[in-house]
């Protein structure tokens, strides 16, 4: 599944090691760096921005 899929680390983690690997598209996949073969969280991109709006409004 994560094949094809571009990874970033996002702006958001950290240098200690709290890492947070993105890719953005049709589909939102977020996955923790340091346990890249465990589960990935996907969304579509309507709700990644509704929760980032959410976000950013508290």
């Amino acid at each position: 599944m994560t094949s094809e899929i571009t990874w970033h680390k996002s702006s958001y983690s950290t240098a200690n090691g709290s890492c947070v690997e993105v890719s953005e598209g049709h589909t939102t996949h977020l996955r923790d760096t340091q346990n890249r073969a465990q589960a990935e969280l996907s969304v579509s991109s309507s709700e990644w921005t509704a929760l980032l709006d959410t976000l950013r409004a508290n």
